[in-house]
Parts: C-alpha cells; structure tokens; sequence
C-alpha cells in the first residue's frame, strides 16, 4: 500500500482530479470506472477527512490523498470472454447518426478495469472503420462511436449506439428520463409453467415495485436487493408478463417478458428473485446453477434522435428462449 498525495491548482470535482493525476502518479491508464470505485471505497481523502463521494468539489490548495494497492489495483480476472466481432449480420438497424446491434452473451460493453479486454464499443469502432475504409480507403482515424447504455457481460440482445456527437444529448435525455421502452426475456427457476402461474396468482401479468440500493459490503460482490429510501434506495418497477412456457435441453420451464420503467442495477434480477423467480444462471439471485445469466433484452422502442418518429427495434431471440409447449 502506498499513499498519493495531490494539490489541485484549481477547484474542481472529486473524481475529475484523480481522473487528471492518478494515471501520471502511477504511470499506468486506469479507468473511469476503477477511479470511481477507488474513491467509494473509501481510499481517498481531502484534507485528512475520507471521502466516498466522485461529485463532491475540491477547492484549490486542497490536500488530496489517495491510498493505493497497485497488486490490486491493476488486477484484472480473465474471464470466459467469447472472441467477437460485428458483421452486418449483428447490425439490426443503422442509419447516418445510430446504430443498433445484437449483443452476444459473454462479452462485456466496454473495456475493463486497465482497458485489457475486448469489448463491444471496441468491436463497433472497428465494424464501422473497415465499412468507411471501403468506401474511403485513404482514412486513417477510427471513427466515433458513443456508448448510450449498457448490458451486464451475460446479457445479450439489442444495445445502441451513437455514431454522432451531435445526437448525444437526445440519446442521453431518452435513457435518462425512461422514456426508452426496454423489453427482456428471462427464463427463470420453475419446474413447470403451472408453478409459475401460481406464484403470478392466476394471472398472466403482474408488476415489482420497490425501493432498492447495493446490499452488499463494498468488499464483497456486488449485490443489490430492497433498500429503504430514507437508506438510500431508489424507487423501482418492473412489469412481468408470463409466456405460455419454454423449453430447454428437454425441461419445462416458464419464459417471462420483463418491461422495465425505471433503470436500477440488476432491477430485473432483484425484481424475478422478490417473486421466487430467480432467473436460471443467476447464482448470486437464488438461480439454479446454468452456462450463463438467461437474460436477453429483446427490444428498443424509442423517438429517433433526429427524425423524431417511433422505432421498435428487436433482437433475435436465442436458443431456449423461444416459447414452447404449455408444461
């Protein structure tokens, strides 16, 4: 362990300074995400007093200090991550200003912890580099590519992306404030339909809500789960329809569609688990053990940053999603 100590020339946030200082300090790339964790954690100072707060504002002069373990810091699991690329196959809808794909399983959004892994972001860069390069063989510079949302690593399904600045604002306000329609398919924990629907109570939809924050300590997993709001929490709901079945390697099991209303971390893996429904793959909600999270956003339906009409934009439903025979 060792301690890092700064003095901004400028008053500024938190999590700006050591995003200024904390690379050149170590001499290493750290990203957005580490430095956030660093400082909720509990690892940095100002003026002697520890802070967990990214946003609070540092005045010029002020003493800051980080308490650093580089053995952790820089390690970085290796998880099972598939090797990836974007075709035009994966592309489910693009035009000048966005651009929409399928998202497979095991396969993280962005870059990890030191930027080591592959990612989706990085594949959309280089998807659209080799079309521009055909058209344009003399450009050098990779093109842009904004990252509107993101997926948990098992997730898979339909994911935006920006291919312009300019529309950032609009894409950010509709994701913001919800009004993106976001649909998923689980398949959740049920020896058949029949117990499903009876934990729906006979009926076919039904609706979670609830205030929820992490739950767990900052040294373990992250977990999250009821929260009351004067402890934090934050408002969530979840509509659930349930799908005639479904069917996988043979069993009968119960397929549901999940609308989200509001954004939370793991809402809807917090919500299936309130119910008794963990979702199958999903350990650390209750689910019985399977290859990987059985999650997969199904569809978008959002006003077009530019053009201003309604786009419902959908992804393929993979193996042992589909629904099956009533069980």
């Amino acid at each position: 362990m060792k301690t890092i100590l700064f003095t901004p020339e400028k008053a500024s946030t938190l999590n700006d300074i050591l995003r200024s200082h904390l690379p050149a300090a170590l001499q290493a790339d750290i990203s957005k995400s580490k430095i956030r964790r660093l400082i909720m954690a509990g690892m940095v100072s100002i003026n002697g007093g520890q802070c967990r707060n990214p946003s609070a504002m540092v005045r010029a002069g002020a003493r800051v200090s980080a308490l650093i373990d580089e053995e952790k810091l820089f390690y970085e699991k290796q998880p099972d991550d598939i090797s990836y690329e974007v075709t035009a196959r994966d592309v489910l809808y693009e035009d000048d200003v966005i651009l929409l794909v399928n998202k497979p399983a095991f396969f993280p959004v962005e870059a990890g912890m030191v930027g080591s892994r592959d990612n989706l972001h990085a594949a959309v860069v280089r998807y659209l580099f080799e079309k521009q390069k055909r058209e344009h063989p003399a450009m050098k510079n990779p093109p842009y590519a904004g990252i509107m949302h993101r997926l948990d690593r098992e997730t898979s399904g339909v994911i935006l992306f920006t291919k312009v600045r300019s529309v950032n604002a609009a894409c950010h306000d509709m994701f913001e404030k919800h009004t993106v329609k976001k649909c998923y398919r689980a398949l959740v924990c049920a020896d058949s339909f029949s117990d499903a629907a009876s934990i729906f109570g006979g009926k076919k939809s039904l609706s979670v809500e609830m205030y929820m924050g992490r739950i767990s300590p900052k040294s373990q997993a992250a977990k999250w789960g009821p929260l009351a709001e004067k402890a934090g929490g934050l408002y969530s709901k979840t509509d659930f329809t349930l799908v005639e079945a479904g069917l996988l390697e043979g069993k009968k099991t119960a397929c549901v569609d999940c609308l989200l209303h509001t954004g939370r971390t793991h809402q809807i893996r917090v919500h299936l688990a309130s119910l008794g429904l963990p979702i199958l793959g999903d350990r650390l909600y209750g689910g019985r053990p399977y290859r990987r999270i059985m999650l997969h956003a199904y569809s978008l339906t959002f006003t077009h940053p530019l053009t201003g009409r309604s786009l419902t934009v959908q992804a393929p439903l993979p193996e042992g999603f589909e629904g099956a025979l009533r069980g």
